[in-house]
């Protein structure tokens, strides 16, 4: 199975689409989980319920991560959003799937209806080559009512492996999201071939300590990752800034640096 959102994603960002105005403006701020997600055209119309997807909005910022689980195959994507009425446009800043990779800012709109447990959202028109999609995905709320100074999006600016005198200064492009007790996060490097690589995880968190805090991977692209608790050292850089600490033993540390995004 494909990671049909995604590649299309990747394939025309830009997308626009009318919806009347009304007088109730949505609050989407929280964490969600993606139920099923429909791909509709002149000639498909299919409906997956097993890709793992996880969707976040802050006060400012959307992220979205899934992961294909039976060949691990990942995407994510990260943006600042606004809310009309019953549609959210999600400014995208970064998006990548599998060995693709966008970093040119695009903008798409999407038409929300609220469930009982969640909501529904459609993408009426997506144009990818010669053909047309309707994308349509519902999702339930899978978030909390806990706050903490990590909430918002960040971008990794730093990462260091260091293993006893050893430092290694490894490159990449790294997001994460933290909000409503739930994180994801995705990155993308490339291996000695220049060949890109997308990886993501995503699940539950809680601040454990005023420096401490603990992730439980629900869902990654690494099985080392996924279905594992991480207790990773936080130290706060101001408010719109923290560096990371993850202890792995006699493998050694490693160590990451993130900057807020911000509007």
């Amino acid at each position: 199975m494909k990671l049909v959102f995604a590649a299309l994603l990747l394939a025309a960002i830009v997308i626009g689409c009318n919806s009347p105005q009304k007088k109730e403006t949505l609050s989407m701020a929280g964490a969600y989980k993606m139920l099923s997600q429909n791909v509709k055209s002149d000639s498909l119309d299919t409906t997956y319920t097993s890709l793992q997807q996880m969707k976040i909005y802050t006060d400012d910022y959307m992220m979205y991560a899934n992961v294909n689980s039976p060949d691990s195959i990942s995407s994510f994507g990260i943006g600042s959003y606004t809310v009309n009425g019953d549609t959210v446009t999600e400014n995208v800043i970064y998006n990548a799937s599998d060995s693709s990779k966008n970093d040119s800012p695009g903008s798409f709109t999407v038409l929300i209806e609220k469930t009982a447990k969640g909501y529904k959202q459609v993408i009426p028109e997506i144009q990818s080559g010669n053909q047309k999609f309707k994308l349509t995905e519902e999702y339930d709320a899978a978030g909390t009512e806990s706050k903490s100074p990590l909430d918002g999006a960040w971008k990794l600016v730093k990462r260091l492996e260091i293993k006893g005198t050893d430092t290694v200064v490894n490159q990449g492009v790294e997001y994460k999201t933290y909000y409503a007790g739930q994180c994801i996060w995705g990155n993308t490097w490339q291996d000695s071939l220049k060949k890109t690589h997308t990886g993501i995880g995503f699940g539950k968190f809680e601040m454990v300590g005023p420096n401490k805090v603990k992730e439980s991977m629900i869902a990654s692209t690494y099985s080392e990752v996924r279905g594992h608790d991480f207790d990773i050292n936080i130290e706060m850089n101001g408010t719109d800034g923290f560096t990371q600490t993850t202890d792995y033993g006699s493998a050694g540390k490693g160590v990451e640096v993130y900057q807020r995004l911000k509007k």
